[in-house]
């Protein structure tokens, strides 16, 4: 059975195996603002904090 003539380095054999490339990341958008954002993560739209389209946190009004 015929064998390498020389052992293979580790990232040679890593390239070989991997699977992994670059994608990119899905995003929504919300129906009540408009924003597109990451899903399943809260998001901002004028300093107000939002997730699932409902208002979290509203920012304060500043004097």
């Amino acid at each position: 059975m015929p064998n390498p003539k020389r052992k293979f380095s580790k990232s040679r054999t890593a390239k070989r195996r991997t699977h992994y490339k670059a994608e990119a990341p899905s995003l929504t958008t919300c129906a009540a603002t408009g924003a597109v954002h990451l899903p399943h993560r809260a998001y901002t739209v004028d300093g107000n904090v939002y997730y699932n389209g409902k208002l979290l946190i509203e920012k304060a009004a500043t004097v």
